[in-house]
């Protein structure tokens, strides 16, 4: 069976409910689809007003859900009418075989008779009717295709408006607007996407504590150039904190080598010998966690290539956002980390620590530019499937 392209937006109620960790965590863990692309979205009024459209002329789905989901994305998806600001609304894509029935199977139907927790739907959606059987509340969470068609005719739409309507959504209904706002990097690193798992959804879900807004998002492929101007500034900390490491870990294998004990001052000097060299190694094998690749084997074209590895890229924005994104992350080392923190939940080790976030303004500044969260993935993938 060949592969498919499906899609699932969450919805701006589910958003702004910090449920969105819960739903990407469903809708992965449940699928086994790859995650492949991320965007945020703003809708202006042409793209939800066509969006609507699209729905409501949809042949695979029955008269009452399409009326319901294009009234639905008119009344929700649409700027708010006092501020004239627009919600948002976050575009996750899916790969993989029969892509589409798998994700209309864990998101769930509309409608009464729900099971207890099964779908996205049936814990983050509501259907209440009154006492004469007219829907009185209706948020279905997040919105799906209902067919390969439906799929193709949505994304083809909203890939016609990603490069105006996407991208960094600061200035939404729901996010601050006071003069302190900050806004930080998170990426969940690539240990967890070895294989689809909710581990990325409940890694948002602990960031959701911090009150923040997410107002971007992007599935992202460091190459290994990236990843060297990135973690740059760490290079050197190594090179000089690991020489009394490895001095101490040389003395002692030539003590046991030899027979002797070392001096002080050669000690020293082992350290500063082989503490750089190191450090080196220790920066590179943080390079290919991060893409896949060691630097020291790849031609600089083969550097400026996408990564081996994937990494979901989140911007936080509201105020003291990376001292509060920090404090839910926990150190560096998860042994140390206290209980109910990302790395300590998360993390193995040093490296393999779940995720990273700036650790001050200048830096997220920094890692910004670099990482370029506002890129648009969404159209390349619609290409590739559609035209």
């Amino acid at each position: 069976m060949s592969k498919e392209l499906a899609f699932a937006l969450i919805n701006p109620y589910t958003i702004a409910k910090s449920r969105t960790g819960g739903a990407i965590g469903r809708l992965m863990s449940r699928t086994g689809l790859d995650l492949v692309a991320a965007r945020m979205f703003g809708p202006s009024r042409e793209l939800v007003e066509k969006y609507a459209a699209c729905i409501r002329n949809d042949a695979d789905l029955d008269a009452v859900e399409r009326q319901l989901l294009s009234d639905y994305v008119l009344g929700a998806y649409l700027p708010d009418a006092r501020s004239g600001r627009r919600r948002r609304v976050l575009m996750l894509l899916f790969e993989g075989e029969d892509a589409v029935q798998k994700i209309i199977k864990a998101t769930g139907h509309i409608g009464t008779g729900l099971d207890a927790a099964e779908t996205v739907r049936d814990t983050y959606g509501d259907y209440v009717l009154d006492e004469h059987g007219k829907v009185r509340y209706f948020e279905p969470a997040v919105l799906i295709g209902a067919s390969v068609a439906s799929v193709k005719a949505a994304l083809k739409l909203w890939a016609e408006f990603s490069p105006t309507d996407g991208g960094v959504v600061e200035e939404a209904a729901d996010v601050p607007r006071e003069n302190h706002i900050q806004k930080t990097l998170v990426l969940i690193k690539p240990d967890n996407f070895r294989f689809p798992s909710s581990r990325p959804g409940n890694i948002i879900d602990l960031f959701s504590g911090s009150g923040l807004r997410i107002v971007a998002a992007k599935v992202h492929r460091m190459s290994v150039a990236e990843a060297e101007q990135f973690y740059g500034p760490v290079q050197q900390v190594l090179r000089e904190k690991l020489k009394g490491v490895v001095a101490e870990k040389a003395a002692k294998a030539l003590a046991a080598e030899l027979g002797f004990e070392i001096s002080a001052e050669t000690k020293a000097t082992l350290g500063e010998m082989f503490g750089p060299l190191y450090g080196d190694n220790q920066f590179f094998q943080i390079i290919q966690f991060m893409t896949g690749q060691m630097p020291n084997h790849c031609t600089a074209a083969e550097k400026q290539k996408p990564g081996n590895e994937r990494c979901l890229a989140l911007i936080y924005a509201g105020p003291q956002a990376v001292e509060k994104i920090r404090s839910i992350l926990g150190p560096t080392d998860p042994s140390k980390a206290q209980p109910g923190s990302v790395r300590r939940e998360f993390g193995r080790d040093v490296m393999v620590n779940a995720a990273h976030a700036s650790d001050s303004p200048e830096n997220a500044a920094r890692e910004l530019k670099i990482v370029k969260v506002e890129e648009d993935l969404i159209t390349p993938w619609v290409k590739k499937y559609f035209g």
